[in-house]
């Protein structure tokens, strides 16, 4: 099943984020490797393609796993969590409805 798992940053954290990048990116290709990813990407904090200094609010990833528990595992080990760039992370099982 689906899962989407939805990153809030910590305020201030954009230097972690960058720090922790190589590593949660390489998370990200294992799942994509394994053709479990469906999308993931960061959300800038202003509206903009590069947010620069102002950085992100967080991220989402939607992703395939084999039950909640897994996916929430999964998050619970990611860099951004680890490393405190999250201040909040949800998991929530996904429907992906369009594009058929």
């Amino acid at each position: 099943m689906l899962y989407a798992i939805l990153g809030d940053d910590a305020p201030g954290s954009l230097g972690k984020r960058l720090a922790a990048r190589p590593a949660h990116l390489e998370r990200l290709k294992e799942l994509q490797d394994a053709g479990r990813l469906l999308l993931a990407g960061p959300c800038p904090a202003i509206d903009a393609p590069d947010p620069g200094p102002a950085g992100f609010a967080g991220s989402l990833i939607v992703a395939e796993f084999d039950s909640l528990a897994e996916a929430q595992a999964w998050a619970a080990a990611d860099p951004y969590v680890t490393e405190g760039v999250f201040a909040r992370t949800t998991v929530r099982p996904f429907r992906k409805v369009l594009p058929a």
